[in-house]
């Protein structure tokens, strides 16, 4: 299938900017929601990690950046990826290891990647993408390229030795990082509390001399102000930013996972205060938005993913031949 044949949707420059927010956000949860589905199909193989309830999260984020900017993620990088412009059919049929995947198939859920779009991962080590961060942006630097490098990641990689050695270099070189660290409050099945003696994250941030910002990970109009802000002072050449988005996920961590370690109320808890219906009624309270177009940019997200399924359907696999290309310089070329 041409993935150049969908039917064309509504360009985004004629909406307004919460509308936009609000309609990449139905495309992130339609595409976990088609995701989890066909993992139970076995269509989809592997470690699969949901992003549902955390979608404010990316959307405000990518929304606050430049298209020139570099973007690095974690492994619950679907929604990261696709909002940086990589189309959801190369996803899907990534998810699928199809040869049409943007990593041929190779990577899987985990290893989305697409530098021509700037998108350095999708990592499945915990705190990998943080060195990576990094030396892209002392790369920008060396090149006296005037770039942010925004980094992805959970709490849990603030444990990790890559975090602290990544700040630290950060700050100490000036270099134009913007980390955003996703705390959903659980490192797989670890709360933070059982984890972190200083589970304030920014005052850990702020050790290294780098300001920071909090915002509410739910809201993804205080995701886009704060990001925005932040992003700002790095380009600008005043050198690291931290930004905690305190949010939920509202599926386990992985589908692996049996998730005992979460009461259900506290889950239930935290979908009422879900990112895509409460941003929705604020938008109808103020008129901005009615039923009839939510509806309309439900559908359109809906129609995207099930055309990214047909592609993914319909693409082929990597013949046998091909298993050594890739996978040394000189075989890269043949």
């Amino acid at each position: 299938m041409n993935a150049t044949k969908r039917k064309p949707k509504a360009a985004a420059a004629e909406r307004s900017l919460p509308l936009q927010l609000l309609a990449d956000m139905l495309r992130i949860r339609r595409l976990e929601e088609k995701c989890a589905e066909l993992y139970g199909a076995q269509k989809i193989r592997g470690f699969l990690h949901l992003y549902i309830g955390e979608e404010a999260c990316a959307t405000g984020a990518t929304h606050a950046l430049a298209a020139d900017d570099n973007v690095v993620a974690t492994y619950r990088e679907h929604g990261h990826a696709l909002l940086r412009g990589v189309p959801m059919d190369t996803i899907m049929a990534e998810m699928f290891g199809k040869a049409a995947g943007c990593s041929r198939g190779r990577g899987g859920s985990m290893h989305l990647f697409d530098a021509a779009r700037r998108f350095y991962g999708g990592n499945a080590i915990v705190g990998g993408g943080l060195p990576l961060a990094v030396g892209l942006a002392l790369a920008d630097r060396m090149q006296g390229i005037r770039r942010v490098t925004a980094c992805f990641f959970g709490e849990g990689a603030m444990a990790e030795g890559a975090f602290h050695e990544g700040m630290n270099l950060a700050a100490l070189w000036r270099l134009p990082v913007l980390f955003l660290c996703e705390n959903n409050l659980y490192a797989m099945g670890t709360a933070l509390m059982r984890s972190e003696s200083q589970t304030d994250l920014c005052v850990k941030a702020a050790s290294y001399k780098v300001p920071t910002l909090r915002a509410d990970g739910m809201d993804v109009l205080a995701v886009n102000e704060a990001v925005r802000k932040a992003a700002a002072e790095v380009r600008e050449g005043a050198g690291p930013f931290f930004v905690e988005l305190q949010t939920y996920r509202f599926r386990a961590h992985s589908m692996f996972d049996p998730e005992l370690y979460r009461d259900k109320v506290e889950v239930e808890a935290w979908k009422e205060r879900g990112p895509i219906h409460n941003f929705s009624a604020k938008l109808k309270a103020a008129g901005e938005l009615t039923e009839e177009a939510f509806l309309a940019l439900d559908a359109e997200a809906e129609a995207e993913v099930a055309h990214a399924v047909a592609f993914a359907e319909a693409a082929g696999w990597e013949p046998v031949a091909d298993l050594l290309r890739h996978v040394t310089s000189g075989e890269a070329q043949r």
